[in-house]
C-alpha cells in the first residue's frame, strides 16, 4: 500500500512517516527528492507529495513542476548532443549538464562495431552515476549481464514532454492500481504502438503512422495536464480514436 503526505524542503521526517518492515535485511530505499543526513535524518529537498510504499520499503517525493535531477537507476530518454573519442555526450534535459554515454555501453558492441549515433539521435538509457560535482553517466545495457534490457537507440517515432510525476506513474509496474492510469491500455486495444518512458519527463512514441503517434502523445499529455480519472481517460481515448 502506498500513502501520500505533503512535505516541504528542510522538514525532518519523523520515524512514524517512514516505512516499517520486520525484515531487517531490506534497507530503506530513498527515491528522488530526499536527502539522508547521517546518522538517521531524512529531509525533503523539494516541495511535493511524499510517497511511502510499505511493501517495497521505499519512500520518495513527487514534484511535477520541478526540474529533473538525475538519480542512479533512473531510465531516461536522452538526445545525443555530440560525440568525442570514447563517449557520446547526451542531453537529458535543457537544465542539466550533458550526460556521458560510453561508446561501448551497448549490448554486444566492440570498438569496431560501436554504434554510429549522430547529433539529435535518441537513446533510452539508465543513469549509472549522478553527482552535483560531476556530469551524469548513463548506459544502454545492464552492467551485470551486458544485455540491453530494452535500452538502446530509439529509431523513428516522436518525443512528447510530460510532468515528472506523470512519468513516474507511467513507469509504475501496475499503472492501473498504483498510478490510476488506463490510457495506454485503452489505446492498445485499437492501435499498436511502442513507448519508452523516461523519468526525465520525456516519452518516446512510435507506431505505424504519424496519426497514431500523435494520438498516443496527445492522449498522454491531456491525461497529464487535466489530471483525468480512469473513466475520463477512457472517454478521451474513444474521442481521439474517432479521428483516425
Amino acid at each position: 500500500m502506498t500513502t501520500q503526505i505533503l512535505v516541504l524542503p528542510g522538514e525532518v521526517l519523523s520515524n512514524e512517516t517512514l516505512p516499517v518492515s520486520s525484515d531487517s535485511s531490506h534497507p530503506l530505499k530513498l527515491g528522488p527528492g530526499l536527502r539522508h543526513i547521517p546518522p538517521s535524518t531524512i529531509t525533503p529537498t523539494v516541495a511535493g507529495l511524499l510517497f511511502v510504499d510499505q511493501k517495497k520499503k521505499a519512500i520518495w517525493v513527487e514534484n511535477s513542476s520541478g526540474r529533473y535531477i538525475p538519480q542512479v537507476n533512473d531510465v531516461v530518454v536522452a538526445t545525443v548532443h555530440h560525440s568525442s573519442t570514447d563517449v557520446f555526450h547526451c542531453a537529458i534535459t535543457p537544465q542539466t549538464t550533458v550526460a556521458q554515454l560510453p561508446h561501448l555501453a551497448f549490448e554486444g558492441v566492440s570498438k569496431k562495431t560501436r554504434p554510429q549515433l549522430s547529433s539529435g539521435s535518441l537513446v533510452y538509457a539508465k543513469v549509472t552515476s549522478a553527482s552535483k560535482h560531476m556530469d551524469p553517466e548513463i548506459t544502454c545495457c545492464n552492467p551485470s549481464t551486458g544485455k540491453s534490457d530494452g535500452m538502446g537507440e530509439l529509431k523513428e517515432g516522436m518525443v512528447f514532454d510530460v510532468s515528472l510525476g506523470f512519468a513516474r506513474r507511467l513507469l509504475s509496474a501496475k499503472q492501473r492500481e498504483e498510478g490510476g492510469l488506463v490510457v495506454l491500455d485503452e489505446i492498445a486495444e485499437k492501435v499498436p504502438f511502442e513507448v519508452a518512458v523516461g523519468r526525465n519527463g520525456r516519452v518516446w512514441v512510435n507506431s505505424k503512422g504519424v496519426k497514431e503517434i500523435l494520438l498516443v502523445g496527445k492522449a498522454l499529455q491531456e491525461t497529464d495536464k487535466q489530471g483525468l480519472s480512469m473513466d475520463e481517460q477512457k472517454k478521451l481515448v474513444r474521442r481521439l480514436l474517432k479521428n483516425i
